[in-house]
């Protein structure tokens, strides 16, 4: 718990118990955590596939550093998060966030970890995912946050009325979804096909017509490019309630893996940076269903050790926790 939900390093562990008299060496917290992550792992991958029974994912990743010896340096491993909040649309499946670490950030990470999965995925504009959607059932749906933000960067110099302009059009649509977040999908469905339909075509013409009007190599036409490239995908929210606008939803679960990485600098090993999903994916699942991670986790570690059945993993799961603990 200090390690993955407090983000305190295991050095610094060891030296807060040396404070208080219990000599207790980095190499064996480090076993612990590496024990404590074989019992969870298969927890970890129930959720997974729990997760790919859904019709609609978030996913994201971001970079791990981890421990090269042979090399006397850090390699650039990858974290990769896949996420579930129906909330927004009043969906009955319970929010959940699995990790999966991986050594490369290659497409075909996601398309192992996403074996099986049918439905939308809500991504950035990585070219990884594309590949995924080629091979795969799988309808990818863009991120307006991140073409925003492209636009911003444009506009933040004063000097750029196209891109003010651009970033007002897309604060409509974010509006909208304001005046809609908490309907059911059919109601938000509809919504945007009345009010956002309409901003979204005038938007793709005005960003036509300006990519004609100015200099190819801009840092304006370059984000004219990417919106108009991802159009499609940009576009899916329109004709299904379940999506929303921006990927914020997984992005803010990778913040507490930054908040680690920042912390900890690198992972001891690939194993270790296997260990860090495992015990993260948990972690940040519990805290998504406000439950209590350090009760849930005590608990699941004491059934897994007593002989929990491997068919039965589901009873385990922090929402299922928390309806038996209320209960």
């Amino acid at each position: 718990m200090s390690k993955y939900a407090d983000h305190l390093p295991l050095y610094r562990q060891a030296q807060i118990y040396a404070r208080q008299g219990v000599e207790l060496d980095r190499s064996t917290l480090a076993d612990w955590t590496g024990r404590a992550a074989w019992w969870l792992r298969p927890l970890r991958d129930h959720l997974l596939d729990m997760l790919k029974r859904s019709g609609k994912l978030f996913a994201d990743e971001t970079v791990a550093p981890v421990l090269d010896p042979g090399r006397g340096r850090t390699k650039r491993g990858q974290l990769w998060a896949y996420a579930r909040d129906d909330r927004p649309w009043g969906g009955s499946d319970p929010p959940a966030v699995a990790y999966r670490y991986a050594p490369d950030r290659k497409a075909e990470q996601p398309i192992e970890h996403l074996a099986g999965f049918r439905g939308v995925l809500q991504v950035d504009g990585y070219a990884a995912y594309r590949k995924l959607a080629r091979i795969g059932d799988v309808q990818l749906a863009f991120c307006w946050a991140h073409v925003r933000r492209r636009f911003f960067e444009q506009a933040a110099s004063g000097t750029s009325p196209v891109a003010t302009d651009v970033l007002a059009r897309i604060a409509q649509l974010y509006a909208v979804e304001a005046d809609t977040r908490g309907q059911s999908a059919d109601a938000r469905r509809a919504v945007r096909q009345e009010r956002s339909r309409v901003v979204i075509d005038d938007l793709h013409r005005v960003l036509d017509m300006r990519l004609g009007q100015i200099s190819r190599k801009g840092g304006l036409a370059e984000a004219i490019r990417y919106a108009l490239s991802h159009w499609d995908g940009l576009c899916r929210f329109l004709d299904d309630g379940r999506v929303e606008l921006d990927s914020n939803t997984v992005e803010r679960s990778i913040r507490p893996l930054t908040l680690n990485r920042k912390n900890a600098l690198f992972a001891g090993s690939d194993d270790g940076g296997d260990n860090w999903a495992v015990i993260a994916s948990l972690i940040e699942t519990a805290k998504l269903n406000r439950v209590d991670p350090q009760a849930w986790l005590a608990d699941s570690l004491t059934r897994l050790a007593e002989g929990h059945r491997i068919n039965a993993l589901g009873d385990l799961m922090p929402w299922t926790y928390a309806a038996r603990v209320v209960g």
